[in-house]
């Protein structure tokens, strides 16, 4: 796990160097920077396979440089089938190189779509730049799900790269500016659709998308893009409940022992919900089936008496796992809000708990596992009960912003530009029935811009890779075919037939049939609301500042507080020098 950066067309070393440096939390073990006249390309090092043997940049015998964050579940078997290959090292990264030397080596200019051939058979988390040098070809891709973030700016002519967008700072002509059409679009939907940041002219390359980069005129163009992989959900019509939850629990538990590959210690995130619980559930046959030692649990409350403090314990203790755990303290959100949102780089506060969670974590593991994406592919999230309410409640935000934009979020013309991977967001499109609704979030930023950005950047605030078995290929092959009855029935709880796998492991009842409870509030729920409380005053005045969406504002507390701070820290450069400002601080810079 890493953070890589890079300038591409009249690259300049000093500022990759500096946004390297300002990624430096993503990987402390070692810094690398390789540069020729066209391209300089920055990697900081989380070292969690063949510590000592694979520094970054890597440099292939065909002449190609890589920098990748990530891991490849599958570089032995890769390996394996690429002998010919002249390896340097014992690590999986190398496997890209020798994929690509392979497979585009008789090609004399592969286009996108000759690069999705071999980027499908790497099975793993990934965000990558490859550049090679005889083809004058730079190489943008990130993995299927969206798990490792890739974003991208252009500065006079210069394309940038990098694994946060904190890092384009090192530009001394990148000033930081709020995309009013991308926070309107998050305020109705509640996540960051398709490439959009909050960040004006800052992207995301799509996941599952290779994108390839030349230079033309002195100026860094895009020639190609195409998509390697798109998940899809196709549901059968039947489904055997004995068989299927056999099938479904050995994919999970081929899932979660793939992701136990380290030369590091390893960890889980325990919360006492079902997913999480899960993962501690099968890590022991995980661990003997890859011969890797049982990972321990981590969790941390508000209190001891938090439903899921004690759910927790008695799943640790049922399954006799090494348990940690840790109370918050009780000033935790003024103290740690700035923090959240330097690393978060949105407007999330209510998920405070992942900073002491993962923080604890990091003085003992350098890898964790979670059960994130769950929620998304089995349907757990309150909001698919009633499709109709959802709908409506987005179009009532909608009606509420007084912009010109609310109309066009209402109709089939969004922008043509490649912030919007399609021109209609209205929710009447995409809200007709839970496999559609399932499909968009998947496609547009839910899983990706939204649950999965909030583990990859405030687990690498602390230097901690986290995976996520539950987005693994051996269990999405069956999650995805489960009929929707099975996601969500027309009575009982939700996530059907993953409670039916759970319940042949080991886990309590109380465990399995335990109702979803939305994670950040569940963990902290008093510590929240005194927070809101405490600021109220402070929250309504950013709600009138920021007129146009004012009214949504009022409804969402946590968000208005959320968006104050980031205007501060980012727009406003705080965050490069946070360790003597605090909360009250920031807030009353930009309410005063």
């Amino acid at each position: 796990m890493c953070g890589i950066s890079g300038m591409f067309g009249s690259p300049e070393p000093s500022i990759v160097k500096s946004m390297t440096r300002l990624q430096h939390h993503r990987g402390p073990d070692g810094k690398g920077i390789w540069n020729d006249e066209h391209i300089s390309l920055g990697h900081s090092r989380l070292a969690i396979v063949d510590l000592e043997g694979s520094p970054q940049p890597i440099n292939s015998d065909h002449g190609c440089i890589l920098v990748v964050n990530g891991e490849i579940y599958n570089y032995q078997k890769l390996r394996e089938s690429n002998q010919s290959y002249p390896w340097k090292t014992m690590g999986d990264s190398e496997s890209i190189l020798a994929l690509h030397r392979t497979s585009t080596h008789n090609l004399e200019l592969p286009s996108a779509n000759d690069h999705c051939k071999w980027l499908n058979q790497l099975d793993g988390m990934f965000a990558l730049s490859l550049w090679d040098p005889a083809k004058k070809q730079l190489i943008l891709a990130r993995d299927e799900m969206g798990i490792k973030p890739l974003l991208r700016t252009a500065i006079n002519g210069s394309l940038l790269f990098a694994s946060e967008a904190k890092a384009f700072h090192a530009h001394p002509q990148y000033t930081p500016e709020m995309d009013m059409q991308a926070l309107l679009a998050r305020l109705v939907w509640e996540y960051p659709l398709d490439a959009t940041s909050l960040f004006q002219g800052v992207y995301q390359v799509r996941p599952g998308t290779v994108e390839v980069w030349s230079i033309d005129d002195g100026i860094a163009t895009m020639k190609s893009s195409d998509r390697f992989s798109r998940p899809m959900f196709e549901p059968t019509d039947s489904w055997d409940v004995n068989k299927g939850s056999h099938l479904l629990l050995n994919g999970f538990t081929e899932s979660v022992g793939q992701r136990l590959m380290s030369d590091v210690p390893v960890g889980i995130v325990l919360s006492g919900g079902l997913d999480s619980s899960l993962v501690a559930a099968v890590a022991s046959d995980a661990a003997k089936r890859y011969e890797r030692p049982t990972p321990a649990c981590w969790t941390v409350a508000e209190s001891e008496d938090n439903p899921d403090w004690m759910a927790a314990e008695l799943v640790a203790s049922s399954l006799d796992l090494e348990h940690h755990q840790s109370i918050m303290d009780s000033d935790s959100f003024s103290r740690h809000l700035p923090s959240l949102s330097w690393h978060g780089e949105d407007l999330d506060v209510s998920v405070l708990f992942f900073q002491p969670l993962f923080k604890e974590m990091s003085k003992v593991v350098r890898v964790g596992l979670c059960g994130q994406g769950a929620d998304e592919i089995h349907a757990g999230y309150p909001r698919y009960v009633d499709l109709k309410q959802h709908q409506q409640q987005l179009e009532s935000r909608i009606s509420e912003l007084e912009h010109p934009f609310a109309a066009t979020l209402q109709s089939d013309s969004l922008p043509d530009d490649s912030r919007w991977w399609t021109q209609d967001h209205r929710p009447s499109t995409h809200l007709s029935s839970l496999q559609n609704t399932l499909q968009f979030e998947m496609d547009h930023g839910q899983l990706s811009n939204f649950q999965l950005r909030l583990v990859d950047r405030h687990s690498m605030a602390h230097s901690l890779e986290v995976r996520v078995p539950f987005l693994g290929r051996a269990h999405r092959q069956e999650a995805m075919k489960l009929p929707m009855s099975q996601r969500l029935p027309t009575t009982g709880l939700e996530k059907k037939a993953l409670r039916s796998a759970a319940a042949l492991t080991n886990l309590p009842e109380s465990v399995v049939y335990r109702k979803k409870l939305p994670a950040g509030t569940a963990t902290s729920p008093t510590l929240l609301t005194s927070c809101l409380n405490e600021y109220s005053s402070q929250i309504k005045e950013i709600a009138s500042r920021w007129s146009v969406c004012g009214k949504v504002l009022r409804r969402q507390p946590e968000i208005a507080l959320g968006l104050g701070l980031f205007e501060s820290i980012h727009l406003r450069g705080h965050g490069l020098n946070l360790h003597n400002r605090t909360l009250d601080d920031l807030l009353n810079e930009v309410i005063s």
